[in-house]
Parts: C-alpha cells; sequence; structure tokens
C-alpha cells in the first residue's frame, strides 16, 4: 500500500490525481492543511509519498510550490494533469431556492464565476478547500450553504450535486507532481519509461547567459515545456530559473546537462520521470 501526503481532504482535485496516478494500487492518504506539511510529512518518513499541484491552465503556476520542492530535497517521481470539473452541491433536503451561500477555495470560486454572476442571490465566501467545504457543510448541517468541487465529494459527503460542469473555461487542467525521498525513487520509477526532467539553476548576470542556455538545448534536441523564473531574496536581479525539458534520447539529455551545466550555477536536477497522462 502506498502512503500518499495530499494537501486537502478526500475528494479533493488532489485525491483524484492521487488516485489516477496510482491507478492500479491501493492507496492511504495522509490529509495536510498546507503544501509545506506535505513535505514536512516525506521528511519525517521516507515511506511517504507526496502529491502536490504545480500548475493550472487557467491559475498559472503554483510560485510557492517550487521553492518548497526545491529546499525540500525531495524528487519528482512522475506527474498527473487532471482535468478540473466543478460542481455545485447542497445538504440533500435542499435546493436552489433554499441557497443564500457559497463556499469554496478562491481560485476554484474564480473559475466560476460566470456561473457565480447568474446566481447573485448567493453570498460568495472563501474557503480554504473545496471538497474541505463541503465536508464542513455536510458535517455541520450547515443549511441555505453550497459548495464548489469535485462530484466525487459529493458521493463522500452524502451532498447533492445541483449542476456540474459549472466552470467557466473547460480546457481547465492541473498537473500535480508526485514527489518522494531521493532514496526511494528509483524503487518505484520505471526507468525504461523516463522521457522528462525538471531542473533548476540560477545564471551569472551577464549579457546573452540565458540565451546560451537555451541554445545547447537547442543543439541536443532537447524540447523545453515550460520556462519558470522566480527571484532569488536578497540577491537583486537575480533569479532561478525552473526548467521541464522532453526529450526522446536520455544519453543526449544528460549530455545536454553536461555542456549546460558550466554556464550555470547550481544547477539541480529535480527529478526525471516520464510524461505524465491527462485524465478527465
Amino acid at each position: 500500500m502506498k502512503r500518499i501526503a495530499i494537501q486537502g481532504v478526500p475528494g479533493s482535485y488532489h485525491d483524484i490525481a492521487a488516485h489516477r496516478f496510482f491507478k492500479e494500487e491501493e492507496i492511504e492518504l495522509i490529509c495536510c492543511n498546507t503544501f509545506e506539511e506535505v513535505f514536512e510529512q516525506i521528511r519525517k518518513d521516507s515511506g511517504v509519498i507526496g502529491a502536490v499541484a504545480i500548475e493550472n491552465t487557467i491559475a498559472g503556476s503554483l510560485l510557492h510550490n517550487y521553492e518548497l520542492l526545491r529546499e525540500s530535497g525531495t524528487t519528482i517521481l512522475g506527474e498527473h494533469k487532471l482535468r478540473i470539473s466543478h460542481s455545485i452541491m447542497c445538504l440533500p433536503d435542499e435546493d436552489w431556492k433554499d441557497l443564500t451561500e457559497v463556499n469554496s477555495h478562491p481560485v476554484a470560486l474564480a473559475q466560476c464565476r460566470e456561473f457565480l454572476q447568474q446566481h447573485p442571490q448567493l453570498k460568495v465566501v472563501e474557503m480554504d478547500d473545496t471538497a474541505g467545504s463541503a465536508e464542513i457543510i455536510s458535517k455541520k448541517k450547515l443549511k441555505g450553504h453550497a459548495a464548489i468541487c469535485s462530484k466525487y465529494a459529493a458521493e463522500l459527503y452524502g451532498m447533492k450535486i445541483l449542476q456540474e460542469g459549472i466552470e467557466t473555461n473547460k480546457h481547465n487542467f492541473t498537473r500535480f507532481l508526485i514527489v518522494c525521498d531521493p532514496w526511494k525513487a528509483d524503487e518505484w520509477k520505471d526507468h525504461s519509461k523516463v522521457n522528462k526532467a525538471n531542473i533548476v539553476f540560477s545564471l551569472p548576470h551577464n549579457e546573452g547567459s540565458l540565451s546560451k542556455v537555451l541554445s545547447i538545448f537547442s543543439f541536443y534536441n532537447i524540447n523545453l515545456t515550460k520556462i519558470q523564473s522566480l527571484p532569488i531574496i536578497g540577491r537583486e536581479w537575480e533569479y532561478l530559473f525552473y526548467v521541464d525539458v522532453i526529450f526522446n534520447d536520455y544519453l543526449r539529455y544528460r549530455q545536454s546537462i553536461d555542456a549546460v551545466s558550466p554556464l550555470t550555477k547550481a544547477l539541480k536536477i529535480l527529478g526525471e520521470y516520464a510524461e505524465g497522462e491527462s485524465t478527465l
């Protein structure tokens, strides 16, 4: 059985992503209030795996999670791209006419803005978690309250779904990274399928330093799928570059890393793994 630490509660999108990634295995969830707690669970027990959201196609990157990943010393075991579809739900004995308030995570509320504009009678209240909103309404029997979260949460907490697919943009995906203790990665990873890597580095403050690195990756036929820069605190106008690359030839990829290393500072490979699937 895999022990998976997530931010959120059962029924959350982290829960769904973890089950989709380990679809043929039995897992035990370790529910955490924050992403910091997820990485702390791995630090305390090397047998724990973490599932951490890193990027959404609408909201963008979760910048703080990049830093947590780098500082934690964990490695990326894999990834999963989950289609995010929101539903609105309430207590089973209530209906639209009874509702006065809707609760959810601020990102989920923002992703359902057009739907909420069609229901101006509902007071919008931000909460810490999507599925957690449904859990609280269910446990406390909060009359007049609705939650926006996954339809899976309705099954878990005995809620009634009023409408599915209420998100504004139907091309709404979140990418989750599956992370673990580096010493455990070899045990859990299928090396024959590795074709993607995440690396991070800083650069000297010289003209053309980034373009030289990108040119080397191009020479080795390495496909850069994402570049995310974050400022280095305390070092004005210097940045860390988080780069995702995809490759067909592992040897050429390693040669490219050897070639760019002298041009960078503090280059670190955050993980090598198989590109993740997208699921609805």
